[in-house]
């Protein structure tokens, strides 16, 4: 018969292990190619849903990084992560897809854009009204090699002048982290909370897709990127009404209208 001081060990084990998976993420998607990419919901600092993608996955051209405007051999935009998958190829599936930048009544992209080599909007360096205008804002991009990169716009002005050719890339604003800086302009009390999208480029070797489950400011999304993600530099992608996060292995498939979208496909079949 097991002693008092072996069952109170017990019972702390088993309080442990329970607190231990309080803490863990809700989700997560184990299935994954070797551990590459994971998607998953977190309930702190607030409640948002993450998809990440090991940088150095994205070199072996099965698991490719794409983002997706227009329909197949047409100059009409996709729209949706439902017409997004109707027109993959066969042969590939979308781990996980979320919107990709802001974009006008038209559905077409305000910023700098890039698909598959061919720019389809030029850098916007113009100054203007509205979250793409608080500058400094940047882009998410990546060469064909897979290197994925977020660089303030005008510095990336003068790598293009340089002669860096992007395969993809998706302009949009303000810049959450800056060099391991939060956005000078974000205000700590600042009451102005919404559903918030943007993407970050981490010191773990993993670029993140965030997509905020709760109102929060910029600062505090910003936060999150900066001290509990570990991001030097990250973009805000998009909010409200047009922030979208297509996640399969979480059961998150939002049913939304959008410009340019970014998702992950695996081609390993």
């Amino acid at each position: 018969m097991p002693s008092a001081t072996s069952l109170a060990t017990l019972a702390s084990v088993a309080l442990l292990a329970l607190s231990l998976s309080a803490c863990s993420p809700t989700a997560t998607d184990a299935d994954s190619d070797s551990s590459q990419w994971a998607c998953q919901v977190q309930q702190a600092p607030f409640a948002y849903s993450a998809c990440a993608i090991e940088a150095s996955a994205l070199g072996d051209k099965r698991q490719v990084l794409q983002l997706f405007w227009q329909q197949p051999n047409s100059t009409q935009p996709l729209l949706s992560f439902d017409e997004l998958l109707a027109a993959l190829p066969a042969g590939q599936t979308l781990s996980f897809a979320m919107n990709a930048g802001m974009y006008n009544e038209r559905f077409a992209p305000i910023g700098y854009t890039v698909i598959e080599g061919v720019e389809k909007r030029a850098l916007n360096l113009k100054s203007g009204g509205g979250n793409f205008h608080l500058l400094p804002n940047g882009v998410l991009w990546w060469e064909r090699d897979g290197k994925v990169q977020i660089t303030e716009s005008q510095a990336l002005s003068e790598q293009l002048n340089g002669g860096v050719h992007p395969w993809y890339a998706t302009q949009s604003g303000p810049m959450l982290v800056i060099h391991d800086q939060i956005h000078p302009k974000f205000n700590p009390e600042s009451q102005s909370a919404k559903i918030r999208n943007g993407a970050g480029v981490c010191r773990d070797g993993r670029i993140r897709f965030v997509h905020s489950d709760e109102p929060v400011t910029f600062y505090q999304f910003a936060t999150l990127f900066k001290d509990y993600l570990g991001c030097p530099n990250a973009l805000f992608l998009d909010g409200g009404v047009a922030s979208a996060l297509y996640a399969p292995s979480i059961d998150r498939h939002d049913k939304k209208q959008m410009g340019v979208m970014i998702g992950l496909v695996d081609s390993s079949d």
